[in-house]
């Protein structure tokens, strides 16, 4: 059986002549995770169907060029706030802070310079059933208008049981909001629409937006909408319905609010992910979460634990027996399945 393993290849240069790298982690099944240190963007998720043929199950592209052009934020991790800041302004311990605005009037995913435009310490590593890449940088006082100094840790861990585990840190010195998040966009077919996709997620409320898609502050009920996916519904079922929040955001763009004690939430044993073939673990905002995986990524080379203690907020001694530790706290929040491929993809929080 293949062992798991990093490779590490240029991935171009940022705007300030910073090098860029493309990182590309490999499990024992050949499932591929490839991420740069550039954004902390996954830039591909390559896994088989049921025929056995690989493709990417998120976007992304192939060079650095469209990432440093475009604001799509694919693959990308956000922060120090994912989603909208309304007037890019907040109070905090009797003090107004300004952000930057980015967004017509108001603050979108951590500013301009936000934390996917930016070049990452990186540190690759490679334990037994486990590649990791952890990604290091301080935020400082003041960026993007944000109080405090931040020191944030994210790493991203590939295990043999074809799970993704994306895990944050962050440490500050001042009080400061903090929501970080991967953003990939998935499309479990590799290719073409996601509207047969059929969705599942352990949702009773969301949060309706104004004009703007900025929430309202309301958690609203998702019985009798469209954004009740407690069962499994296909994506483009309802996508067209007479809605009044499809219409205003143009289909869906909402927050989604998970719950613990819904029905629909059963708890996850180890023994059942271990038999995940077809899924992919994710992370929202701003817990990790983790999940089965079906696909794959290539990587080798070394990485001598020592190198994790390098990086601030992560030893080796923490990654040992990680996969298992998460594995007994799950629970499955939602599950993405593709009937064309065979792709399965699901999303499990703590």
């Amino acid at each position: 059986m293949k062992q798991a393993s990093i490779t590490k290849a240029p991935f171009g240069r940022a705007p300030d002549g910073a090098e860029v790298s493309l990182y590309t982690l490999t499990n024992a099944h050949g499932i591929q995770v490839s991420i740069t240190n550039y954004g902390g963007i996954v830039t591909a998720i390559r896994t088989p169907d049921r025929d056995g043929r690989m493709a990417s199950i998120v976007l992304g592209f192939e060079a650095l060029e469209p990432y440093l052009e475009g604001e799509s934020y694919f693959g990308a991790l956000i922060g120090r706030c994912a989603n909208r800041i309304a007037h890019g302004h907040f109070n905090l311990d009797g003090v107004e802070y300004r952000l930057n605005l980015n967004h017509g009037h108001h603050h979108l995913h951590g500013g301009a310079h936000g934390f996917d435009k930016v070049v990452w310490e990186s540190c690759p590593a490679v334990e037994p059933g486990l590649a990791v890449l952890t990604l290091h940088r301080l935020s400082k006082d003041g960026e993007q208008g944000y109080p405090g100094n931040l020191d944030v840790t994210v790493s991203y861990l590939l295990t043999d049981e074809n799970e993704l585990i994306i895990r944050y840190r962050a440490r500050t010195d001042r009080a400061t909001p903090v929501s970080l998040t991967n953003h990939s966009y998935f499309n479990l077919a590799g290719s073409g629409t996601i509207l047969n996709h059929e969705l599942m997620l352990c949702a009773e409320q969301y949060t309706p937006t104004d004009a703007d898609l900025i929430p309202t502050g309301e958690l609203a009920p998702v019985a009798g909408t469209p954004f009740d996916f407690r069962s499994p519904q296909a994506i483009g079922a309802r996508i067209e319905a007479p809605d009044p929040q499809l219409r205003q955001a143009g289909g869906y763009d909402h927050n989604l609010v998970l719950g613990r004690l819904s029905a629909g939430l059963p708890a996850i044993s180890s023994a059942e992910l271990d038999g995940l073939t077809g899924g992919m673990a994710g992370a929202g905002a701003p817990a990790a979460g983790a999940g089965g995986l079906g696909g794959g990524m290539s990587a080798a080379g070394g990485g001598p634990r020592e190198a994790m203690d390098d990086v601030p907020g992560t030893s080796s001694a923490e990654l040992d027996g990680l996969g298992e530790t998460a594995r007994r706290r799950l629970r499955l929040a939602a599950r993405l399945s593709d009937p064309v491929s065979g792709r399965m993809l699901e999303l499990h929080t703590e």
